[in-house]
Formats: structure tokens, C-alpha cells, sequence
């Protein structure tokens, strides 16, 4: 391949759409339709397409599987969407903080980011309506890194 065919090849794949799929915490069915509903405008938005939409139980559970669509080849990018509400314990913060970990490490281990768009800790459901649009912003950040991770060459 020579240099120009090279780079036109690159070009085309840097112009590619960004496949996204969606994990969706279901703890709270109201708030998980409306930031799903946001979150696929966004994709829409980025001219992006969305290949799997997976609902789990709640944010905890997240991590597997977004761990296995960063195995699929069909997805350049995952995004987790979801709300822990504040309770009468720290139970939120627990959780808020090992979801985002665990996250963290899909996104290093698989090589595929995964934006987090879970609302909380120390949030209610009130502030977490308001918010909505905050978590559906996961999806501008897989996006985005997704394009960063194109631009870089790897060793």
C-alpha cells in the first residue's frame, strides 16, 4: 500500500460512524427512560449509531457487561447510563465510587472507552431529573475518545 492509499484508508476510517452501545442501570425506571432517551439523542446527534441497548439491574451491575460488548468488534465505544439516589446510608457512595472504578478498568483492559454517565452519589431523585442531561453527556465522551484513541498510532 503506498502512502497515499495509506492515508485515504485512515481518512475512511476516521470518517466512520461510531457504533455505541448503551448499558442502562434500571433502579429507577423513570430516570433510566429519560437519560436513555437523551443519551440516544445524543448519539443521533453525533451521527452515531447505536448497536446494542443492554438494561441491567442496577449501576453496580454495569461493569460485566460493559466489559462484554468492549469485546465486540461490532462496538467501538460504550456508554453507562444510570442513578444512584443518597438513602439513609452510605450505600451511594459505595457504589457510585466501585462502578466508576470498575469502569475504569473495562475501558483499560478492553482498549474501548466507556463513558459514565451515572448520576450520584449524594444526589436525590429531584436533582437526578435535573441532571439529565449530564449523564447522557457518556455518550459525547465515548465518542470523543473513541475518535482520540483513532488519532493515536499505536507502539
Amino acid at each position: 500500500m503506498t502512502p497515499t492509499e495509506a492515508d485515504s484508508a485512515t481518512t475512511a476510517e476516521a470518517d466512520s460512524v461510531a457504533r455505541v452501545a448503551l448499558v442502562v442501570a434500571r433502579f429507577y425506571p423513570d430516570l433510566a427512560d429519560e437519560i436513555t432517551a437523551a443519551a440516544e439523542a445524543r448519539v443521533d446527534a453525533r451521527d452515531a449509531t447505536v448497536v446494542e441497548r443492554v438494561p441491567v439491574p442496577g449501576a453496580y451491575d454495569a461493569p460485566l457487561v460493559a466489559d462484554r460488548l468492549a469485546r465486540r468488534d461490532d462496538v467501538d465505544a460504550v456508554a453507562v447510563l444510570g442513578v444512584v439516589v443518597t438513602g439513609d446510608t452510605d450505600h451511594d457512595q459505595v457504589v457510585t465510587h466501585a462502578t466508576a472504578r470498575l469502569l475504569g478498568r473495562v475501558a483499560l483492559d478492553r482498549d474501548t472507552p466507556v463513558g459514565f454517565g451515572v448520576l450520584g452519589p449524594d444526589m436525590s431523585g429531584a436533582e437526578a431529573h435535573d441532571r439529565v442531561e449530564k449523564a447522557a453527556s457518556a455518550v459525547d465522551a465515548a465518542i470523543d475518545t473513541h475518535a482520540a484513541l483513532r488519532s493515536v498510532t499505536s507502539p
